[in-house]
């Protein structure tokens, strides 16, 4: 369709509260009010996801030798752990079956 036949967008309305936002999304359709052809994907370069500490019990060797790849790399053991851990997940992640 060219831009010339496009129908005009809906104007946003003013929502009194989030709830009031949610209700009125969940009822209508986005493309009404929307251009998603013109959208452009969001950069949030100063973000970090929320994180929670864990107390994890490992064999003394297990931690050593963690620790001596850790300095080997020049990183730290516990961001080495987490590179491995999102490693391993990501693999398990792919050999699921779809649902």
């Amino acid at each position: 369709m060219s831009r010339s036949k496009r129908t005009a967008r809906k104007p946003i309305p003013h929502f009194a509260s989030e709830d009031a936002e949610r209700r009125f999304w969940a009822e209508h359709d986005t493309t009404e009010y929307f251009d998603w052809s013109q959208a452009v994907e969001p950069s949030f370069p100063n973000l970090r996801p929320s994180t929670t500490a864990i107390s994890l019990r490992l064999p003394v060797t297990m931690l050593e030798e963690l620790k001596a790849l850790a300095n080997a790399k020049d990183v730290p053991y516990q961001s080495l752990l987490k590179v491995f851990l999102a490693d391993r997940l990501a693999r398990e992640r792919g050999r699921r079956a779809p649902t």
